[in-house]
């Protein structure tokens, strides 16, 4: 009873808080459902990115890996940092002078319709087959291990799945299609500090027995019983061999925090270009912070549990839970998960519902569609959305190297084209539209056959950065044949919204993020 009461308390305070601050905001214009009416803060920028980065595929997916392959997989975390600096001192200026609302119309600004059309609806498959479905999924294990639904429900685990992803698909729509970007975002903020707060008691809690009542101590004991887990290092046939940050990692890590409309939604609705570096800025120093969270313990699930889930490693974080957290906290845990994959959920919707409503549904369908259309396209459109990605959640399971790697994988089939034509675009002139069009497909053809089809022996990170050069080429060359036309814009001209002051401690900040970043390496590598 205990666990349900704290459990319904945190999820309807979050909800509460989320109303309490939009009751007199007007969300029936553009900029208010989909930016948030262009007033977040950075510290509310940066909530909403943890939250919509980080959820149950992140707490289940990757303390599953580290139990599995130790402290090699927080590459995937500590180099975002560097990806955030390089997002907030070169790409955000560009964007907020554009007074952008989607990267799909950056593009168009850059490139022509055709090319912006095809990248809106490659994200919109790409959220519908990867992140929503992952997210539900590993979201519902958490939940059904936690509050046994399928033994409540008399079914089978199978179909006490289903029911759960089911029921956390409805309530994420809810947020997402009543309240907009900002209901998303104030209720990220209160749940970012909530999974702070649950996701750190599970190391401690864990570490406070092993050590005894000294946590230290418990550290201690579990490294000098497990070193090799510690190692940041990773060989060539590991996961995710150290190599790849030098190679296709850090391709994919730019375009997630710089060019992710998911992710970068959030600066566009910023006040203006303090707050907005603020918020990536910050968002830094968390991910800096956030292996604490998601890898430490699946490196402790080891050391209490061995090899016994070795096969089903998905599972081992909530079974650390359940033997280290005490029992009158379980359900304020658990409303901290719900709420982890919530603001993802319900960010991914947003994110979707703004392109499908400004970059198709405007541009090539209604285009004197007035603001109350947009909405309402909007939010039939997320509807849609969430229904499918029910429908798919079931079918993830059982990934030979867990979700967050078939995610990643997933991922790559979108992310690494895109990242080449929108980087091209910022940084080399002479791409055309036809160069990208042609990059777009050569990308897309060259990752799915090299990955998917044939048998080549090459980590699929290396192979991210292999498509990345490719598709440079392939753009430069195309360009030099068909190169762009005069009336193709080179950025468009500007149209500022908001104050374009810097942060004053943006640049220093930014240094201390790469050094942290670059110290964390030499420290665990040694």
């Amino acid at each position: 009873m205990l666990i349900l009461f704290t459990f319904i308390g945190f999820t309807v305070f979050v909800a509460f808080f989320s109303w309490y601050k939009l009751r007199k905001d007007n969300i029936s214009t553009k900029d208010g459902y989909f930016l948030g009416g262009r007033s977040l803060t950075g510290l509310v920028i940066a909530g909403s990115m943890i939250m919509t980065n980080i959820s149950t595929e992140h707490l289940v997916g990757m303390n599953g890996s580290a139990y599995k392959n130790g402290m090699i997989i927080i590459g995937w975390e500590v180099t975002s940092a560097i990806a955030l600096v390089i997002a907030a001192l070169y790409f955000l200026p560009t964007y907020l002078r554009m007074g952008l609302t989607t990267i799909p119309e950056y593009i168009e600004n850059r490139f022509d319709g055709f090319t912006k059309t095809v990248v809106a609806l490659l994200l919109m498959v790409s959220f519908v087959v990867t992140l929503l479905p992952i997210v539900l999924y590993t979201g519902a294990i958490n939940l059904e291990s936690i509050f046994n639904v399928s033994e409540v429900l008399n079914t089978s685990k199978k179909e006490g799945i289903w029911i759960t992803v089911l029921g956390i698909g409805v309530l994420g729509s809810l947020y997402a299609i009543l309240g907009g970007l900002k209901a998303v975002a104030f209720s990220d903020s209160i749940n970012a500090v909530g999974l702070i707060v649950a996701g750190l008691m599970v190391p401690l809690f864990a570490l406070w027995e092993i050590g005894s009542g000294n946590i230290l101590g418990g550290l201690s004991e579990v490294y000098e019983a497990i070193p090799n887990k510690f190692a940041v290092i990773g060989e060539e046939t590991s996961v995710l061999p150290f190599s790849t940050l030098f190679t296709g990692l850090m391709i994919n890590q730019i375009y997630f925090w710089g060019m992710n409309q998911t992710i970068i939604q959030r600066v566009f609705g910023a006040k203006n270009m303090a707050e907005a570096q603020k918020g990536l800025l910050y968002a830094g120093v968390l991910k800096i912070l956030v292996p604490l969270i998601i890898v430490l313990p699946g490196i402790i699930a080891f050391y209490y549990f061995g090899n016994k889930f070795y096969d089903q490693q998905d599972f081992i974080y909530p079974e650390l839970v359940k033997k280290v957290f005490p029992r009158s906290l379980v359900g304020f845990f658990a409303a901290v998960v719900l709420g982890a994959i919530l603001s993802t959920f319900n960010s991914v919707l947003n994110s979707s519902a703004t392109i499908f409503s400004l970059d198709i549904y405007k541009k090539l369908i209604n285009k004197n569609a007035s603001d109350t259309k947009l909405v309402y396209i909007g939010k039939i459109s997320s509807i849609i959305l969430a229904i499918s990605s029910i429908l798919i959640a079931p079918m993830v399971g059982d990934a030979p190297e867990g979700l967050y790697q078939l995610m990643q994988q997933l991922n790559g089939i979108f992310f690494i084209p895109i990242a080449s034509i929108l980087l091209a675009g910022l940084f080399i002139p002479k791409i055309s539209a036809t160069g990208a069009k042609v990059g777009l497909v050569t990308g897309l053809l060259f990752y799915l056959l090299t990955t998917f089809f044939l048998e080549i022996e090459i980590h699929f990170i290396h192979i991210w950065g292999i498509e990345f050069i490719l598709n440079l080429v392939v753009m430069y060359l195309v360009s030099l044949k068909y190169p762009r036309k005069k009336d193709e814009r080179q950025n468009s001209s500007p149209r500022v919204y908001m104050d374009m002051t810097p942060w004053k401690y943006a640049k220093p900040l930014s240094f201390v993020l790469c050094a942290v970043t670059i110290l964390v390496y030499y420290l665990l590598g040694r």
